[in-house]
């Protein structure tokens, strides 16, 4: 074959494949993909920053690809919320499901729906909060 076919070839698979190659949190944690916020993930930024150092161009497209695809992020945790920003209802009686829709729809006038399957709920906060429902 040519020297000049063959770099006319090796040329643009190399840059294809360095291209397609660069985004080490990609290859590393596809199983993040999706994420679109969160604390970023000191190890991928630190290898997406070495070839920034070495290499502009796939370095540039690496933070690219891994932004793009959520994967510089690490995993999600627990929310902290403003004690502020929390609305409080107490509820006479044994609490429904019925009776907290009822109570979120009367402060907020927003319909929910428990059964959503958006929704967690959790009933194991203690005897304190036996008659109270806390939603923000």
């Amino acid at each position: 074959m040519n020297i000049k076919v063959k770099k006319s070839v090796a040329i643009p698979l190399t840059l294809a494949l360095t291209i397609q190659l660069s985004g080490c949190g990609t290859i590393l944690k596809p199983e993040r993909k999706g994420q679109s916020s969160g604390q970023l993930d000191v190890g991928i930024v630190a290898l997406n920053a070495i070839g920034l150092l070495f290499f502009l161009v796939p370095g540039v497209i690496a933070f690219a690809v891994d932004f793009n695809n959520g994967t510089i992020y690490l995993p999600g945790g627990s929310a902290s919320v403003n004690e502020d920003d929390v609305n409080i209802v107490y509820i006479d009686g044994e609490v429904t499901n019925e009776k907290i829709e009822r109570a979120i729809l009367e402060q907020t006038g927003d319909v929910v729906s428990l059964n959503d399957s958006n929704v967690q709920s959790s009933d194991n906060m203690g005897s304190d909060f036996k008659n109270e429902v806390r939603f923000l």
